[in-house]
């Protein structure tokens, strides 16, 4: 049980940092973590991921970004 409370501190953490970024940044950030998904999807497909959990990683990390663009975008 701890260690799900220390995920979702750093979750929060993760969060509050992508709203303090303006727009922009998001959208760049948002093309970056894409990019970097695809290049892991590939390393997947060939057999050279070792930690085939950071698929998973970045999934969330893209969904992170894509939330809280929508969210500035409602309020805008």
């Amino acid at each position: 049980m701890a260690a799900k409370k220390k995920s979702d501190k750093v979750a929060r953490d993760a969060a509050k940092a992508l709203r303090e970024m303006s727009a922009e940044e998001l959208r760049g950030k948002l093309a970056e973590q894409r990019q970097e998904l695809m290049n892991a999807r590939f390393k997947h497909a060939a057999a050279q991921l070792e930690k085939t959990s950071e698929l998973k990683a970045i999934r969330k990390q893209v969904a992170r970004i894509e939330t809280v663009l929508n969210e500035k975008e409602q309020r805008a």
